[in-house]
């Protein structure tokens, strides 16, 4: 039976939000491959530095500095990716919920911004693209806004970020051969600087109550 229902009228809305969740999980795979490989481009990277550093070729460690900033950046964007990747599962998860009592997928206007943010990434745009205009037909969509100019104005500003973050990181990775130290303020703390900074908080306060105990 079901397979002459789905003869005639299609896949089910549960089939249909099935297949896209699983297509969510195969570009997850994609985007976690690039960024390993960023990861290993970069442990290249700063042997290098330091090997540049050594031989005070300074034009050469800029450029590859450059290269670096630029990569850290790209892995952003991918996490940041990643990260809209996994919030349409949820989105669509909430659908089948809904589906399987009113028996219809509804429009989402989550589901509509997450996914024009992430046409905007070369690696999965095609992937977004036509995902959203199964969606569109399935009416969980609208009509998607057209976003590539957005793309040239943030590569605009990636590059300008690497220009303003270069000598850090050059400092950074020669340490302190070349570069200067502290010439970026704008930049955000690391999870693992923000972990480590509370995790010194923490150790402060226990010793504090460490000692009153001791000296009560």
């Amino acid at each position: 039976m079901k397979a002459i229902n789905r003869f005639f009228y299609g896949p089910t809305p549960e089939e249909k939000v099935r297949a896209w969740q699983q297509r969510l999980k195969s570009e997850g795979r994609q985007l976690d491959k690039e960024i390993r490989q960023l990861d290993q481009a970069q442990s290249k990277a700063r042997q290098s530095l330091k090997q540049l550093a050594q031989k005070g070729d300074v034009k050469s460690a800029r450029i590859l500095a450059k290269e670096v900033v630029r990569s850290n950046k790209q892995k952003e964007r991918l996490y940041v990716s990643k990260a809209r990747l996994g919030s349409i599962g949820v989105q669509l998860s909430n659908q089948l919920a809904m589906a399987k009592v009113t028996g219809s997928l509804h429009r989402s206007t989550e589901i509509m911004k997450l996914s024009n943010q992430l046409v905007r990434l070369p690696q999965i745009s095609q992937a977004m693209r036509e995902m959203s205009m199964e969606m569109m037909k399935a009416g969980i969509m609208e009509e998607m806004m057209d976003e590539t100019l957005q793309m040239v104005d943030d590569d605009e500003e990636l590059e300008e970020e690497a220009d303003a973050e270069v000598d850090k990181v050059l400092f950074e990775l020669t340490d302190g051969k070349l570069g200067q130290a502290g010439t970026v303020h704008t930049e955000l703390p690391s999870l693992e600087d923000k972990e480590a900074e509370e995790e010194g908080e923490d150790m402060q306060r226990m010793r504090q109550q460490l000692d009153g105990l001791l000296n009560g």
